[in-house]
């Protein structure tokens, strides 16, 4: 889907002239189409996997350069900073998922999801399988974020499920590292997907988080640590780019 300045803008939570100097810079991926600047969803969402997040200054995901009331921020920063421990309670943690493939994990793991989610299995392995394609949704260091190209829940809250293999199984990723542990990602409203995928980027960066992962924590094990982990950032936002 090619998406527009203000559609990138609003995305993010900057303003157009934000977006519009990371294009002159080279910072952001994007095309010229009849003069005019485009982006592909695709290569945003990569953008913000691969961007490297830190605990600058700015309280909102991706920084706040629309000028909103003090309160207003305050809120939204509110909003956000729990948001991933929500999703994974809203979601589940599975042990010992059996499979040697990425296929393989996936169907498994969406025979469990979509009894929940009330969807189609087949349909959702699909749907993940086809964004695998285009580009693996590993982060490196043994993370990946399964999801979609453009499925939102018809919901008012976003689902994370943590899956461990049963063994680290290939992935694709730049590093070249197995994947161990897998967040699949399925938000009910854009902005939540990106925020998300961005602080789960910022989780694999984070080495208590990864060491606690490769020691396949419980729901409430890993529920307690990241509720402690969001308690202690700011919501991400991207660091100066």
């Amino acid at each position: 889907m090619d998406l527009k300045i203000k559609d990138v803008a609003e995305l993010l939570n900057v303003s157009e002239t934000t977006i519009r100097r990371w294009v002159v810079d080279g910072k952001i991926p994007a095309y010229r189409l009849n003069q005019q600047y485009r982006f592909s969803r695709i290569e945003v969402e990569n953008w913000v996997m691969e961007h490297r997040l830190g605990n600058g200054a700015q309280k909102l995901p991706f920084g706040n350069s629309n000028k909103d009331s003090e309160n207003e921020a305050e809120v939204k920063a509110g909003q956000q900073q729990f948001s991933l421990y929500r999703a994974i309670h809203k979601g589940n943690v599975f042990l010992d998922i059996p499979g040697t493939s990425k296929e393989e994990i996936l169907r498994r793991t969406m025979l469990e999801m979509a009894k929940n989610l009330d969807l189609d299995a087949d349909v959702l392995t699909e749907l993940l399988m086809d964004r695998e394609q285009l580009m693996p949704t590993a982060l490196n260091q043994g993370i990946a974020v399964p999801h979609t190209r453009d499925f939102l829940l018809n919901a008012q809250f976003d689902v994370i499920t943590v899956v461990f293999p049963q063994k680290p199984i290939p992935y694709g990723a730049l590093d070249g590292e197995p994947v161990h542990s897998l967040f699949f990602l399925f938000a009910c409203q854009d902005k939540r997907h990106l925020h998300l995928l961005a602080k789960l980027a910022h989780l694999a960066s984070n080495e208590e988080a990864r060491n606690l992962l490769m020691q396949r924590p419980s729901k409430h094990e890993l529920l307690d640590f990241i509720k402690k982990w969001e308690g202690s950032i700011r919501s991400p936002s991207l660091s100066e780019v």
